[in-house]
């Protein structure tokens, strides 16, 4: 079964799951500043983007060159991974393709954990992706416990490429940051998605 198959009601019974819906996550986060490369593709990108709006352009126009920026803030040591196949546990229907995952091995030809930061692409909808990443979420938590690598946070994101909505999972609870953040607030989503990746020995 693939990971598009859950939505919020099916991942609460079937992994067992608390959420918690209230809190402000990223309160403190610092932010980081855009490139004036990013800067420069978001001004000719998101013209684009609002004439074609299709999830593809979107992923394509949007949510991959703000990872990139992540991934040249951490100086290229950390993976991103786009609509590769995430087969971890296919008796609990874990399988699949997932839009992004950002890990903090380097290595770029194969996902090796730890997967730290799941990406969920929308066109429109943030809440028709939450269910879906929050199964993608719990598959990295097991596959980084699979790979000996024990995370103790794993995150999430669904996004439209314009609005970000951040979650977190630990143990056995799923916070919904009450927030949604939207690219006007570069600096911000920056700064969250460099916040996931801090966890790992390496930084």
């Amino acid at each position: 079964m693939p990971y598009s198959a859950f939505n919020l009601s099916k991942v609460k019974t079937d992994f067992k799951l608390i959420f918690v819906e209230n809190q402000d996550l990223f309160t403190d986060v610092q932010t980081v500043s855009p490139s004036e490369y990013l800067n420069l593709i978001f001004s000719e990108h998101l013209p684009l983007v609002t004439a074609i709006n299709t999830e593809k352009a979107r992923s394509e126009l949007i949510i991959m060159p703000v990872l990139i920026e992540v991934k040249r803030f951490f100086k290229y040591q950390i993976s991103i991974f786009s609509g590769s196949e995430f087969n971890v546990d296919a008796s609990k229907g874990l399988e699949g393709r997932c839009d992004f995952i950002l890990s903090c091995s380097p290595e770029q030809y194969d996902i090796t954990s730890p997967v730290v930061t799941i990406v969920e692409a929308k066109n429109e909808s943030i809440k028709s992706g939450l269910g879906q990443c929050i199964a993608t979420m719990f598959a990295s938590q097991l596959f980084n416990q699979q790979q000996g690598n024990i995370i103790n946070e794993i995150y999430g994101v669904v996004t439209t490429g314009t609005d970000w909505k951040f979650l977190k999972l630990c143990e056995n609870t799923i916070f919904i940051d009450k927030n949604d953040y939207f690219i006007k607030e570069i600096d911000k989503i920056l700064g969250i998605l460099t916040m996931t990746l801090m966890a790992c020995p390496q930084f």
